[in-house]
């Protein structure tokens, strides 16, 4: 017959500690995060610097509780530079699809990076947001040139310097709406429509850091 352990009282006393310590974290997450999707209150106000330090990055929410507002659009960004060979020969190189390759290391990933599921998408939303009249050059210091600067950075950084130098990159946005389901009486346009966006130049200073 196997022996019963017996844990001693300092033992015993520890893991209630211990519990009721993780059960006091688990619950202070949760209230977290119903704040942070909640109507907006006056604790949710006065507590907000705090409850997007546990919210932000790792476990932000794209809805607020009892309005949903899931994304309904599907938004492809794709990039291409122009580089120049040592003989001074200049090449426009073929689209490189950003949003397929962030697809491609999602699909069949049980636990997915976050930085897969939304750097590329985040990036686009702050420059769409502050590009909102279209893609002139924005006011030096602007968050429109910070936006400028985050996706040219990401592009760059996806395709390299492919062995040459690199004049300039420029990127594409492909924007489709999700078709209703087929019970739904819902007319939408599915329809692709494509932004390009200028030619941005580059400089060595914006390789910094990305090798």
């Amino acid at each position: 017959m196997a022996a019963v352990r017996v844990w001693s009282k300092p033992a015993r006393a520890v893991l209630a500690v211990a519990g009721a310590g993780l059960a006091a974290c688990t619950l202070a997450f949760l209230a977290a995060l119903f704040l942070h999707v909640a109507p907006e209150n006056s604790v949710s106000r006065e507590y907000r610097a705090q409850l997007n330090a546990v919210v932000y990055p790792e476990f932000e929410q794209n809805w607020q509780l009892f309005a949903p507002d899931p994304l309904q659009r599907e938004v492809t960004v794709s990039a291409r530079v122009q580089t120049v060979a040592d003989d001074g020969r200049v090449t426009t190189r073929d689209w490189h699809p950003l949003s397929a390759q962030d697809l491609a290391a999602v699909r069949h990933d049980p636990a997915p990076s976050h930085l897969d599921q939304n750097l590329l998408r985040r990036a686009w939303d702050l420059y769409a947001s502050t590009h909102p009249d279209g893609d002139g050059p924005s006011p030096a210091g602007s968050r429109g040139r910070i936006a400028e600067q985050y996706l040219k950075r990401i592009a760059l950084q996806r395709i390299g310097r492919a062995g040459e130098r690199v004049l300039q990159v420029q990127l594409r946005v492909d924007t489709a709406t999700l078709a209703p389901p087929a019970w739904s009486q819902e007319q939408v346009d599915t329809s692709v429509h494509s932004r390009e966006l200028p030619w941005w130049p580059v400089q060595d200073e914006d390789w910094r850091g990305l090798e």
